[in-house]
C-alpha cells in the first residue's frame, strides 16, 4: 500500500535529540530551539521567529497579539482547517467567510473589501498548498482600512511571493511543523513577528505572561507575572528533530518539487477530465501537496476508491467551514458560495512526501491514467 503521507526523516534527528538530552535542557527555548529560530530568521529575512507547540498555537498567539475584542470580525476563507478559525473564536471574534479563487483555492482577494464592516479587525489569508495568496492586493486593502493581516502559512514554509517568504508579509505569519508538513517536529509550529513593536508582547504571551525573557537578557532584576499569557514553548527535543530537517531544507524542497513536477507533466494529457493546480506569476511554491480536481463529487469518490483498490491511499481535503455546525455558530458566509463548496467536493490529494520512490510515483500516474482513460 502506498501511503498518502510519510513524515520526513533525514537521518540525523536521533543524534540531535540525544545531544539535547545530554545537554540536560529539554524544556523550551534550549539550544536547538535557538538554532531553529535563527535559521528561519536568516533564511526568510524575518524580524523575529518564535517556535510554538503547534501551528494552531502560533495562530492563537497571533489572534491575541492583534488585540481582538469580543464582537470584532475576521475575514477568512471557508476552505481551510478549523485552526484558522478557532484562534479568532477563542479571542472572541466573529468569522466572516468569503469565497475562494478556483485556480489556487486561496481566498478571493476581490471579495474581501465588500465584506469589511466597522467591526472588521483582521484579514487572514491562507496560503493553500504552499501557493501564495495575492498579497499585494490584500495588504493594500488592509492599509486602506487600518486592518491587521495574519498569514496562515502553515503549508507554506519555503514558499515565496514576489521574492518574499510567505509569513513575512503580513503583521504576523504562522507556520506548522506537524508530521504532515514538509518539515516536521511531530507537533510544532512557529509565529513570525514582522513588527519589532510586538516582540516583547509576544515574548510575554508565550512565556505564561511573565517577563522571563527580559530577565534572562538582564533587562529586569527578577521576572514577574506582568500580563496574560500561556505556555506555547515546545520541548527542545522537538526542536532538535526539526533542526535536522532544516539543515536539509533545500534537499527536501528539491525532491518534493521534482515529484510535483512529475505529476504535473504527466497529468497534462488528461486535462478536460481533470483540473490541475495553477501557480500564479510571482509565486514560488514548496510542493506541499499535489491535487487534482475531478469532474464532480461522484467521480472523485470513484477515483479514490479505485486508487485504494489498487493500493494507493489518496485523500480529499477540507469540508468548508461555513457549512459545519461550528462555522454556522461562530460566523457567516458573505456573498455567494460560487466556488468554495463545488471545488472542495472535486479536489483529491495524491501521495507526495520526502522519500517517495520514483516507482511509486510512476505507479500512481499509471493507475490515474487507467481510471480517467475509462471515465
Amino acid at each position: 500500500m502506498i501511503r498518502f503521507n510519510v513524515p520526513p526523516f533525514v537521518g540525523t534527528e536521533l543524534d540531535y535529540m540525544k545531544e539535547a538530552v545530554m545537554s540536560h535542557q529539554i524544556c523550551g527555548d534550549g539550544s536547538f530551539t535557538q538554532k531553529c529560530t535563527q535559521w528561519m530568521e536568516q533564511r526568510f529575512h524575518a524580524p523575529k521567529v518564535m517556535l510554538t507547540t503547534s501551528g494552531s498555537a502560533a495562530l492563537d498567539m497571533a489572534a491575541l497579539l492583534c488585540g481582538i475584542q469580543p464582537g470584532d470580525e475576521v475575514i477568512l476563507p471557508s476552505f481551510t482547517f478549523p485552526s484558522t478559525a478557532n484562534c479568532f473564536v477563542l479571542a472572541g471574534a466573529r468569522l466572516v467567510f468569503v469565497d475562494i479563487r478556483p485556480d489556487t483555492m486561496n481566498i478571493d482577494e476581490t471579495k474581501i473589501e465588500a465584506a469589511i464592516t466597522e467591526k472588521t479587525k483582521v484579514i487572514c489569508p491562507v496560503h493553500y498548498a504552499g501557493v501564495a495568496c495575492e498579497m499585494d492586493t490584500i495588504m493594500a486593502i488592509a492599509r486602506k482600512y487600518h486592518l491587521m493581516v495574519v498569514e496562515d502559512a502553515a503549508q507554506a514554509v519555503m514558499s515565496t511571493y514576489k521574492g518574499r517568504a510567505l509569513g513575512t508579509i503580513g503583521d504576523f505569519g504562522c507556520y506548522s511543523f506537524h508530521e504532515t508538513k514538509n518539515y516536521s517536529m511531530g507537533e510544532g509550529g512557529a509565529i513570525v513577528i514582522n513588527h519589532a513593536s510586538y516582540i516583547e508582547k509576544a515574548e510575554i504571551l508565550r512565556e505564561k505572561g511573565t517577563n522571563r525573557k527580559q530577565f534572562f537578557r538582564g533587562q529586569v532584576a527578577k521576572y514577574n507575572w506582568v500580563d496574560f499569557g500561556d505556555s506555547y514553548l515546545p520541548s527542545d527535543l522537538n526542536a532538535a528533530y526539526l533542526m535536522a530537517q532544516l539543515e536539509k531544507a533545500d534537499e527536501i524542497n528539491a525532491e518534493r518539487l521534482a515529484v510535483w513536477n512529475t505529476y504535473h507533466h504527466a497529468f497534462q494529457k488528461w486535462q478536460g477530465m481533470i483540473e490541475l493546480p495553477v501557480i500564479p506569476n510571482g509565486c514560488r511554491h514548496n510542493a506541499h501537496l499535489y491535487y487534482i480536481k475531478c469532474r464532480d463529487l461522484e467521480t472523485r469518490q470513484r477515483y479514490m476508491q479505485f486508487m485504494k483498490d489498487h493500493g494507493v491511499l489518496c485523500a480529499f481535503h477540507y469540508v468548508p467551514l461555513h457549512s459545519s455546525p461550528a462555522g454556522r455558530k461562530f460566523g457567516r458566509f458573505f456573498g455567494e458560495d460560487t466556488y468554495t463548496t463545488k471545488h472542495s467536493d472535486r479536489l483529491v490529494r495524491l501521495p507526495l512526501y520526502y522519500g517517495i520512490t520514483a516507482e511509486d510515483v510512476k505507479y500512481i500516474i499509471e493507475k490515474t491514467g487507467a481510471f480517467f482513460g475509462n471515465v
